[in-house]
């Protein structure tokens, strides 16, 4: 990791500890807003088995800050280490975590205000170079980056909360367009692959190496509520031959039918969201869906989900220079015209939205929106390092996960670029994650 601007220039220190304050900043203000939004006893009631009370990542968030950048990066002396091991994300399943004697909400705000205002210091002081961990400020966006996925999975806790609605905020634009092609053709040849420049880049998105990937036909869009209610209508969740095995006995075991938080009522699909139930759109991309899911509608349309490798083609690869871009736009950070990113709104854009981010092949919506399943298992790249430590990365690597890109209207950008690398196991359907589907071009 070098200190280097997004240009390639060198960084100063004052820029980098601008950029690390702002990162800070953003992410708890987010984490506010999540958490003063309910009341206590709904901070500390377990909303669902598949998550956490909101309070318990609440203080994680703290803990992780204190034990990164108050002892790591400033060397100082544990605030309360006697509760390590109840914030420990590997210690204790997530169905367990009630139990155990977490701090109430009043101590858990007190305790990580409390951390931050020390981490303001460290950061004010910090040299951002000399060491891996301080390179470009990397802790502080490795931190940034911690809260901001911590934020995300608490809005998923507050999706699956019931209740009234409490969060708000405006619908997203819309961007009128003419008609768009169904798919888009990415040439065949090799590519950039990760990064090895990225300052923030986290470990599994390392190294930069070269992937050669034959021709193959994209979606220009993801695939919408509209498409899957047909696949719905046609009987696919009826017919065992659009399903992987697994996939087929975990619907059958548990009578899906949709996607979750759907419901037909009176000859019309409707969804929740946030407390609030509506008509499904059938403009928007699908949300609330499974890997197993995803792969059935991609069989059933004669199709099927991309590789990780053409994914990230089709999003970052300029066909003209030869380079592989940060975002699908370029190399600037995302902005609102770009991508549907920060939980700006609390849903996904219509399918064709954000022309502004559209890749270079005229592919939109690979950022934000929706996390996208592809077909790949989380594995590591060719030369993979763990940093800083094995469990962010390391320990997931297998089959038993697949792989997401892309983002979603619940990402901030700061936990969003091209190379971003998510993972999941194939049954969750809590999480904000849709697909686009691809054909080889060899097949036409």
């Amino acid at each position: 990791m070098t200190g280097t601007t997004d240009a390639g220039a060198p960084a100063d220190a004052e820029a980098l500890r601008s950029r690390a304050l702002e990162a800070l900043t953003t992410a708890r203000a987010r984490t506010a807003l999540l958490t003063d939004s309910v009341e206590d006893d709904e901070l500390t009631a377990q909303h669902s088995p598949l998550m956490s009370p909101l309070v318990w990542d609440l203080a994680h968030i703290g803990n992780q800050e204190e034990q990164w950048l108050w002892r790591e990066v400033a060397g100082r002396k544990a605030l309360r280490p006697e509760i390590d091991p109840l914030y420990d994300a590997f210690a204790h399943p997530r169905s367990e975590r009630p139990s155990l004697p977490l701090l109430s909400p009043g101590e858990a705000r007190a305790y990580t205000a409390d951390v931050r205002t020390r981490v303001l210091d460290v950061l004010a002081g910090a040299r951002m170079e000399g060491r891996p961990l301080l390179d470009a400020g990397f802790a502080f966006g490795m931190i940034a980056q911690h809260e901001q996925q911590h934020d995300e999975t608490m809005l998923i806790t507050h999706q699956l909360r019931t209740g009234p609605a409490v969060l708000t905020a405006p619908p997203p634009p819309v961007h009128p367009s003419g008609p768009l092609p169904e798919e888009v053709l990415v040439p065949s040849g090799p590519f950039t692959m990760g990064t090895s420049d990225e300052p923030w880049a986290l470990d599994n998105e390392r190294p930069a190496h070269i992937r050669t990937v034959a021709a193959f036909h994209i979606d220009t869009v993801p695939v919408t509520n509209g498409s899957y209610l047909a696949f719905m209508a046609d009987g696919g969740y009826a017919d065992r031959r659009w399903w992987h095995p697994d996939g087929w006995a975990q619907i059958r075991e548990h009578g899906v039918t949709a996607p979750l938080f759907w419901r037909q009522e009176a000859g019309q699909w409707l969804r929740r969201r946030f407390g609030v139930t509506e008509p499904v759109p059938e403009e928007e991309p699908v949300v609330h869906v499974s890997w197993y899911e995803a792969d059935a509608y991609a069989r059933w349309a004669g199709r099927r989900l991309p590789t990780e490798a053409e994914w990230e083609k089709a999003a970052r690869h300029d066909p003209v220079s030869g380079r592989s871009r940060r975002y699908p736009w370029g190399d600037a950070d995302p902005g609102p015209d770009h991508a549907n990113l920060g939980q700006r709104h609390l849903g996904p854009a219509r399918a064709g939205s954000y022309p502004a981010g559209a890749s270079p092949l005229g592919v939109r919506q690979l950022i934000g929106d929706v996390w996208e399943w592809t077909a790949s298992d989380f594995l590591p790249y060719p030369g993979f390092r763990p940093f800083p430590y094995k469990e962010y990365s390391e320990v997931f690597f297998g089959p038993e996960y697949k792989v997401l890109r892309g983002g979603s209207f619940a990402v901030d950008a700061v936990a969003c670029r091209g190379t971003f690398r998510n993972w999941d196991y194939p049954v969750r359907r809590q999480i904000f994650a849709g697909f686009r589907t691809a054909r080889s071009a060899e097949l036409d």
